[in-house]
Parts: C-alpha cells; structure tokens; sequence
C-alpha cells in the first residue's frame, strides 16, 4: 500500500491532532470479519467469505470500477511524481479465501514508471473495507528492480487489516496490513468531520475523517491522511523525513 501524501490548507482540529500521542497500541483479541471488534497488530483474524462483497461503497473510501484519482506527489528535495489510482473489473481471490477488487496504483515521475502495484481490497458485511495484500513493481531507470513490499493475507502469516472502518470515530485503532518484516501499519482516527481541506480537486469544508498512519517497520514514519465523503482519499502530509506530501488533482467516479 502506497503511503501518499498531499498539499493542503487544514483546519483547526488537524493542526491540534499533529501533536496527539501515538495511540491504538497491538491487541491479542481474536478479530472476526462484521463484529464490533478490527484487527490489532500482528493478531490472527478469522474471515469467513460470506461475509464479503465485491460492492465497496464506504462512503469515505468507495470503490466502484471505473473510478480514477489523479495526485501530483512532492517532496522537499524536489521529488515531483504523478500517480493514478484506478479501481479496475478485475478480482482476485486470495489465500485467505475472500474475492477481493484490484485497484491498480501507477506512480510516475518524468513519464517513467517508479512503481506499479496492485491492490485488494473487499467490504465486509459491517461496511469496513478491508486491505488483502499487494502485488507491486518497483522500477529504477524505467526498469523493473524489484517486487518488494508485496504480500498476500493467508500467505506466509501475513494478514489482512482494514484501511477504512464502517464507522469511523475519533480514537478508533486498527490495523491496516501486517507482514512481519515487510508491512505492518496501523491507522487511527484521530478526527471526524471538522476539518477544512483543499486541494486542487476542491474545497472540502465538512464531512471530512483525518486519520493517522504509522508502520511498525519504519518508527520514524508517520503520515495523516484526510478522507472526503463520496470521494475518498484526497490529503496526506508526511510529518517525518523529507516531508513528502501530494494533491487529489482530479477525481473521476466510476
């Protein structure tokens, strides 16, 4: 799962949330698909396909094919990418026994490819929409170097988490994807609906969820993400590093 991020002016509540403490730490309770609980750190969860659809339409991260998010990406040493998020007809079924949609993520920068991945996702009966792995391409020079980062929930211990819960409210922890060594992040909310964001794609002044990102893997990561109802992801700052942050240009709903 690609971390984005995204110019922006924010409201009041998310410059407050950039100094909230970390929160949502690992829990060994036993997570299952539609109940009260989401899965926490490195836990097993049990899924049962039933439970599952193809149609995701979480009114803060839906998926219907066709749709395509346009973002510009830019970082403080001059890094300026584009990336286009497509949610395609295609499925796949993974390990863990779910059908899951492949959203197809291409990141360029001056016309080359940087990185192509797929990525599953499903809905559960509850309304969260759930993250099922990746396959990604990454490429140097325009040239395929290396597939790391992908993983597959019911291969290898890896597991599925959720990358948006059917009722999101501040304090919520989750986990969004876990592969020992190679992905483990988790989310939290840290605000709901009184944010103010804008971007290129518009001025979105209500209705708006801000979570905060963090990985295991990488502890000096930390990444805030804003969410507009009936589009998705449409912000993201990097607070750490070089910084890294991208705007919604464009959004198209399928």
């Amino acid at each position: 799962m690609r971390r984005h991020t995204f110019i922006a002016t924010i409201g009041a509540t998310a410059l407050v949330a950039l100094g909230l403490g970390a929160g949502g730490g690992a829990s060994d309770s036993q997570a299952t698909a539609g109940g009260d609980g989401l899965p926490q750190g490195s836990e097993p969860v049990t899924l049962d396909p039933a439970d599952f659809t193809l149609q995701i339409d979480n009114p803060y991260w839906p998926m219907h094919p066709g749709s395509r998010w346009v973002y510009r990406e830019t970082d403080t040493t001059g890094t300026k990418q584009r990336v286009v998020v497509t949610v395609t007809r295609r499925t796949k079924t993974v390990a863990a026994g779910i059908t899951a949609r492949v959203v197809r993520d291409v990141a360029t920068e001056n016309g080359k490819p940087v990185e192509i991945t797929d990525d599953w996702y499903a809905q559960d009966r509850a309304g969260n929409v759930w993250y099922l792995g990746e396959s990604v391409r990454n490429y140097k020079n325009g040239k395929l170097a290396d597939r790391e980062g992908s993983f597959e929930a019911g291969v290898g211990g890896a597991q599925a988490g959720v990358i948006m819960p059917a009722k999101p409210q501040p304090g919520l922890a989750y986990r969004q994807e876990y592969s020992k060594g190679k992905a483990e992040d988790r989310g939290e909310i840290v605000a709901f609906g009184a944010d103010r964001v804008q971007v290129p794609a518009g001025f979105f002044a209500k209705d708006v969820v801000m979570t905060r990102d963090l990985a295991a893997t990488e502890p000096k990561t930390e990444e805030l993400k804003f969410y507009v109802r009936g589009i998705g992801e449409v912000l993201s700052v990097h607070t750490d590093g070089a910084g890294e942050r991208s705007e919604l240009v464009r959004y198209t709903r399928g």
